[in-house]
């Protein structure tokens, strides 16, 4: 996040891509319920989109929630960098090379001792609450943790012994945890998780339902988003981002031009500077289009 910045998403007004006064250099977009469409496909429209940004010499992050593995598609659209911000920041992943190639450039785990501390502190605040542990090479879960993911778990076990010094996974670092409940709101349950479990971790959702991330602390799409922009020597200001879910607030208040979808959660649509059309219209296309349209 910035640091000492007045504006805040209250304040922000929304705007157009002519009223930008900065050229942007990257854009940043979310993926599910963002630039894909409802089926998973990347529309003819967007990948045109893309393909022309960066002709225009505009980087394209992609940087989403999702786990590295599950990165395969968008690797035919990644156009020359590829370069993908996964796990809501806890690592970037060179996908040069297509499927099955990936590469992890940056890490940023949670450290054993938090997940274990925020395990703890959730399940006290939320009994019944179950939990997955995603980590870079591995997907481990608790027995009772519900069908959510197109995978066999490698191991089933409770959570406390899958973050063991001397669990199966141990030597792999642990991206994020992921906490289920079976009857709390998904709004409710975030607030509850967030005030139980401090500045052990960070807490945020994607899901409709109430399936929680849990990341280390300060790791955000934002905070990493942020940190590849400075290797690069780009600032805030020349970012335009696109989300449409909690986990993107953060991102969408630090860029300096930000979309939400028209299909976005409500406190997405009160952090981002402007708002777009929905997944499934090409929203992110539409304003791409528009950035470029501006620039001649």
């Amino acid at each position: 996040m910035r640091e000492n910045d007045p504006v805040t998403s209250a304040t922000r007004q929304p705007q157009t891509p002519a009223a930008a006064a900065v050229r942007p250099r990257l854009i940043a977009t979310d993926l599910d319920g963002t630039l894909l469409r409802d089926d998973k496909s990347v529309s003819p429209r967007t990948v045109a989109a893309l393909a022309a940004a960066e002709e225009a010499g505009i980087e394209v992050f992609f940087v989403t929630g999702r786990p590295a593995r599950w990165m395969d598609v968008v690797s035919d659209h990644v156009h020359g960098h590829g370069l993908a911000i996964c796990g809501n920041g806890a690592a970037v992943v060179d996908l040069h090379g297509g499927p099955g190639t990936h590469r992890f450039v940056k890490v940023r785990e949670l450290a054993r001792e938090n997940a274990l501390d925020a395990v703890r502190l959730l399940r006290e605040a939320a009994p019944g609450t179950v939990y997955a542990v995603e980590q870079t090479y591995g997907f481990y879960q608790e027995p009772d943790y519900p069908k959510l993911h197109m995978e066999i778990p490698d191991q089933l076990a409770p959570a406390e012994d899958l973050l063991a010094p001397d669990a199966p996974g141990a030597h792999e670092p642990v991206l994020k945890i992921l906490a289920y409940h079976h009857t709390l709101d998904p709004d409710a349950f975030l607030t509850l998780a967030r005030l139980a479990i401090g500045d052990r971790a960070n807490v945020t959702r994607s899901s409709p339902s109430a399936l929680l991330e849990i990341s280390g602390p300060g790791v955000s799409k934002a905070s990493t988003l942020a940190l590849c922009c400075a290797e690069r020597g780009i600032s805030h200001e020349e970012v335009v981002a696109f989300g449409d879910m909690p986990n993107d607030v953060e991102m969408l208040t630090w860029a300096g031009q930000s979309y939400a979808m028209g299909n976005a959660h409500p406190d997405v649509i009160a952090a981002a500077s402007g708002r777009t059309v929905a997944n499934n219209e090409d929203g992110v296309a539409v304003v791409i289009e528009q950035l470029l349209a501006e620039r001649h």
